[in-house]
This record gives C-alpha cells, structure tokens and sequence, in this order.
C-alpha cells in the first residue's frame, strides 16, 4: 500500500475537538435530568429515574429525612419526598412534587471497560450543574458498607479518575452516549471517585424501593473468600472458581445447614458462585425462610445440602 492510501493520523485539535464534543452533548444530555437536592444542612445529587417525577439517589445523601427541596438546572425548584433507601445498597428513591425534567436514558455498568470515557453530572461544593469527565480507571471494586449491625459489600463499584466534590454524591456517571451507568456515592481519595453501578441488580433495588420503600434480604450467615477448584473437578465440571468458606456464624442459617468452614461453595441455588457477591445476589426476599440448595466440594467430594435463610436485620 503507498504512503498517500495510509490512513492519517488526527491532528490535536481534532482530537480535542472529538473529545469536546462528546463530552458536551453528554452534559446538554444529561445535566437536565440532575437535581441539586437539599436536605436540612446537607445536600447531594439525584437523577430523574422514570415519568412519574421519583429521582434516584444515594441513600447516604437522604439518611434519615424524610422531605427536602430539589433544584433543576432551569433554575426549577420543588418539594420532595423519601420513598425509600437502602443504606446497603447506598441507593435511595425520591418523588418531586408536580412534574419532573424527562428521565434519564439507564445503561448497563457490566458493559463499561477499563478506559472508557465517562462523565459526573452533578452539584458538587453547591455549584450546580456542575461537569467533569475522565476514565473508568478501574471496574470490580468493593465498597464495604453498613447499616446498623448489618453489613455487606457493593460489587463492581466503577472507580473513575472523574473529579468528584461534596455534592456530587447522587449524581450520575453517564457514558459517552448520555446513558447512565453509575450513581457517584463518594469519593475516595485524590482525584479518585466512586459510582454504585446500574446493572440488572441496582435496578432491582431501585424497583424495589418503588414498590415497598425498603429492601428485604435473606441471611445466611458465612465468611469466604474466592479459592479456585481442584484441576479434577474444574475439568469434570467446567467451573474455575468458587468459595471457601472461612467462617461460619453460630447458630446461623448456614450453621444449622452443616456448612463447615473449609467447604468450597460450587453453587447457591443452582447457579455457579465464584465470590461473596455471587451469593449477595441470591439473597433477595424471595429467599426468606425458604429451602435454599447448596452444593459444596468437601474433603474431594461433592456435598449437597440445604440451607433456610432468614431474614436479614438492620438492627
């Protein structure tokens, strides 16, 4: 091929100009679809989530307030209630009164790659509106959280080198295409930020929320971490990885089960399980006080037992 058929390079300036306006069609996009939300002396983000004026945001930025005021970007600004929060999910619902910008365009955070263009929408430091872009630096993240004596881990946290300020908590992290696929909740240290993903499971508790105003899980009561399986048994059953049980709470469901730590969890309720989080996803309220099967590989052998969780408390 000659020299005058190779493709050519862009110049800087077209680069910047690519990558300008990718990022202000994301912000005329989506900055609509931010409120600034004030709650007593604090204050955050949310993100217009659906017609019927409920806003999603982190359940941190709402704690225990049940009423506050939203800010539209147009300078819009209206009451709204708490529907409901999952301080273990970090994620809350709000309903505005009267109506609400159009929502948002919801994507996949499972989809997003190391790299990535992303853009934080939100309110941060009070400065409304506000907009910073950067990279997916990093994907599969924990961020351990609480609630009461109540515990658990948020999975594939996408870490972002987007700056993110006080205020930005509740906004959204969307993708080059205006779809969001985080909800910022914190910020982690210099120039690193902190998005809960929306995927099929943060939906899940989003719709829950709408529905109930809270989130019941089921509790089973183990400690482990990923172990990968014997070469004979990951040839026999195709699967990798799984979950070797480190400790077992006294007198918990998976005690009474005779789950023994030491045992390597194949699945929970038929379905492969490759961490803790695998078995978080089993754990919604349909698994309250039902027989739950779970098969373990104990001392070479596959063991197969039954498991009853209870209801988890956030006591």
């Amino acid at each position: 091929m000659s020299e005058d058929l190779e493709p050519r390079a862009p110049t800087e300036a077209e680069a910047l100009d690519a990558y300008s306006r990718t990022v202000s069609a994301v912000a005329a996009a989506v900055t609509p679809q931010v409120a600034a939300l004030r709650l007593g002396q604090g204050g955050g983000s949310a993100v217009v989530f659906d017609s019927r004026s409920h806003l999603v945001t982190n359940a941190h930025v709402v704690g225990s307030a049940g009423s506050g005021k939203a800010t539209f970007s147009d300078g819009t600004e209206t009451h709204f209630d708490v529907v409901g929060r999952d301080a273990l999910s970090d994620l809350a619902v709000v309903r505005v009164h009267g109506d609400a910008p159009a929502a948002a365009v919801f994507g996949d955070a499972d989809k997003l790659v190391v790299g990535q263009l992303v853009v934080a929408v939100g309110n941060p430091l009070g400065l409304a509106g506000s907009v910073t872009a950067g990279v997916v630096s990093a994907l599969g993240r924990a961020l351990p959280v609480r609630q009461g004596r109540a515990g658990r881990v948020i999975e594939n946290v996408i870490q972002t080198d987007a700056a993110l300020n006080p205020g930005n908590s509740g906004g959204a992290l969307a993708d080059s295409t205006g779809r969001v696929v985080g909800i910022n909740t914190a910020v982690a240290g210099f120039g690193l930020g902190l998005a809960v993903p929306v995927n099929s499971t943060t939906l899940r508790i989003i719709d829950t929320l709408l529905a109930d105003g809270r989130v019941r899980r089921a509790y089973l009561g183990v400690v482990g971490v990923p172990a990968p399986l014997p070469d004979d048994v990951a040839e026999r059953t195709g699967q990798r990885a799984g979950l070797r049980v480190v400790e077992v709470v006294p007198g918990g469901p998976a005690h009474r089960s005779g789950l023994r730590a030491g045992d390597l969890i194949l699945t929970v309720g038929r379905t492969e399980i490759h961490d803790a989080q695998g078995i978080q996803r089993k754990l919604f309220a349909e698994a309250i006080d039902q027989d739950l099967p779970v098969t373990v590989l104990r001392n070479g052998a596959m063991v197969d037992v039954y498991a009853v969780p209870s209801e988890l408390s956030a006591e």
